[in-house]
């Protein structure tokens, strides 16, 4: 790795980074390609690396009609973990973290990953149960998980309100230590150096406007850009996969909301850990510039817009205040959203589809920032060889016809 001087670091800035090298290049979309994936975010640009890096498909495009870390990739609140309930979804988020715990040295790029741990609280003896019965289960899959009580977590978590005159009372909680935070644009970029280090295109300011499908077969993508043809590809475009499912004449059983997130001004550290609690709807953890960084549930609404509605903010806020009182004087200095889609047992979508060829990454409702490598992991195996990993063959179309779906909306816990 190419090691700078503070002289030349110095020398740069003041250069206005006119002599720094891109970290990726801005190449012309070719005529065609062996493989496309629509959409330039974490997913995608996964997807691309791993096609590249483990299945030596290094003639694809990636097509963003922004620009790279600019979409949901950019607008979550970086949250990671893999405790969930089912054995099908606990153990592809299982293999996304174990990605995780070795992505910085896979990419030779730090995205900041942080393994502080999260914990998941429990106000009644319902959400104990519940939180003992995923526990065992976690435990049962391999996957690290443990019960605490409410004065582990008074010595754990200073500041957190663990008094029995509470509201909302905590009993317990349960904890995965492997789990905690990366930095979200770290990521994107990351993946983006190392996959156009492998020769992929990374094409941005690229809008797809039209999928062709000639005889069953997709045959290319339409763009703001020129046609581009492929008989490989792969749709990975959080918030917006239904819009361009319909230009294939697909229809996706998911819906799109946006979902709402917050951070404070900075303030010394305070919190070294996450904690989230499905009771009072609200989650929080300190970021490396010491902002506190909220997050709440969706908006119950459908739509595409990135602003979301003041009462869901005003919940979250309550909810935070109620865990930490320390924090209520502390000032908010920005809000965002993100659109997320949601598949109607909250889980995604890893899928070959009806079209030949066409192959959607979708449906990750709130949880999809966390499984960013391991989802371009297994998307990239099934595009690759048009069949389905072992690990995302329960997540295909097929389920909502057979019935067999994966219910993860108990282990949702909030929104992440």
């Amino acid at each position: 790795m190419k090691r700078y001087s503070a002289f030349s670091l110095l020398r740069n800035a003041l250069s206005h980074n006119r002599n720094w090298r891109p970290a990726w290049r801005s190449p012309a979309p070719k005529k065609s390609y062996d493989a496309i994936v629509v959409g330039g975010g974490g997913h995608g640009l996964a997807t691309a690396y791993y096609l590249a890096k483990e299945h030596g498909i290094s003639n694809v495009a990636v097509l963003e009609k922004g620009w790279i870390g600019g979409g949901n990739t950019g607008r979550n609140t970086t949250i990671v973990r893999s405790n969930y309930l089912w054995t099908e979804a606990a153990l592809l988020y299982e293999k996304s973290m174990k990605l995780w715990e070795g992505l910085s040295q896979d990419l030779n790029y730090n995205v900041m990953f942080s393994q502080r741990g999260v914990y998941n609280l429990a106000h009644s003896l319902q959400d104990m149960r519940d939180i003992e019965r995923r526990v065992n289960a976690n435990r049962l899959n391999g996957i690290d998980a443990e019960v605490v009580s409410a004065s582990e977590l008074g010595k754990a978590i200073p500041y957190l309100n663990v008094s029995p005159d509470a509201r909302y009372p905590i009993l317990g909680a349960s904890l995965q230590r492997r789990g905690g935070v990366a930095r979200h644009d770290a990521v994107a970029w990351g993946f983006a150096r190392a996959a156009d280090a492998l020769g992929v295109d990374i094409i941005e300011q690229c809008e797809v406007t039209g999928i062709e499908v000639k005889n069953g077969k997709a045959v290319g993508v339409l763009t703001t850009r020129g046609s581009i043809a492929s008989d490989r590809i792969g749709v990975v475009v959080a918030g917006h996969a239904s819009v361009l499912a319909k230009m294939a004449g697909l229809r996706l059983p998911i819906e799109s909301h946006p979902l709402q997130a917050f951070v404070s001004e900075p303030i010394k550290p305070v919190l070294d850990t996450v904690v989230m609690s499905g009771a009072v709807h609200g989650y929080i953890s300190q970021s490396d510039k010491g902002e506190l960084v909220v997050g709440a549930g969706i908006d119950s609404y459908n739509g595409y817009g990135q602003r979301g509605s003041f009462p869901v903010i005003e919940h979250a806020m309550q909810a935070i205040i109620e865990l930490f009182p320390i924090f209520s004087r502390v000032r908010m200095l920005r809000l965002w959203g993100g659109i997320v889609d949601v598949a109607p047992d909250a889980c995604p979508i890893l899928s070959k589809t009806p079209v030949e060829g066409l192959y959607f990454n979708c449906g990750w409702g709130t949880g999809g920032f966390k499984a960013t490598p391991g989802s371009g992991w297994v998307f990239a195996h099934t595009m690759a060889r048009d069949e389905a990993h072992e690990l995302n063959a329960p997540f295909s179309l097929e389920r909502f016809t057979t019935g067999a779906l994966v219910d993860e909306h108990g282990a949702a816990a909030v929104a992440h």
